[in-house]
């Protein structure tokens, strides 16, 4: 894991999945049908400002509700995958439309689904509380839990080895 911060300069695009990296994994399940998750601020912020900056931000997600889709809305250029019943096809798909080689890529998961896609991707990363088979295989593991801050360690650290962290960029949302 010494050497993911020499990654981090080659990293344009971000692949989070979901449940258990941009959430804390949990599913409130309403009366209606309808389910909750909830999510960071601060990783909305990271996401945010690395979008301006020109990044490239992905989720491919198993789950899917009107709630996940609907997080993000505001998120000019980001591209949401929900539904995914094969992340590592679409993982693919996404690398093609966008051109991205393997390096350019920083991929966080959590779970078994997220194996293979971390596999091929420039730098694993997941979160602390991330099952054993993805600890083993990560590059990097966050020392914050998913959903409590993960997603803006991983974006903070790449902007902040690129000079782009703190700049007057930075105080506009």
């Amino acid at each position: 894991m010494a050497n993911y911060k020499e990654k981090l300069t080659e990293i344009t695009t971000f692949i989070f999945d979901f449940d258990g990296v941009l959430s804390d994994g949990k599913v409130w399940a309403l009366p209606s049908g309808e389910q909750l998750r909830a999510t960071n601020v601060k990783d909305g912020y990271a996401i945010q400002y690395a979008l301006k900056l020109g990044y490239n931000i992905c989720i491919i997600s198993g789950g899917c509700s009107d709630g996940m889709r609907k997080r993000y809305d505001g998120f000019e250029g980001m591209d949401i995958f929900l539904k995914v019943p094969d992340k590592m096809a679409c993982f693919r798909q996404y690398m093609q439309e966008k051109n991205l080689k393997k390096e350019q890529i920083l991929y966080m998961g959590d779970d078994i689904p997220d194996y293979y896609v971390m596999q091929a991707s420039g730098l694993k990363t997941c979160p602390k509380d991330a099952a054993v088979e993805i600890q083993e295989i990560a590059d990097y593991i966050s020392p914050f839990k998913g959903g409590k801050g993960c997603v803006r360690d991983v974006i903070e650290q790449t902007l902040r080895c690129k000079n782009q962290w703190f700049n007057e960029e930075s105080h506009i949302w």
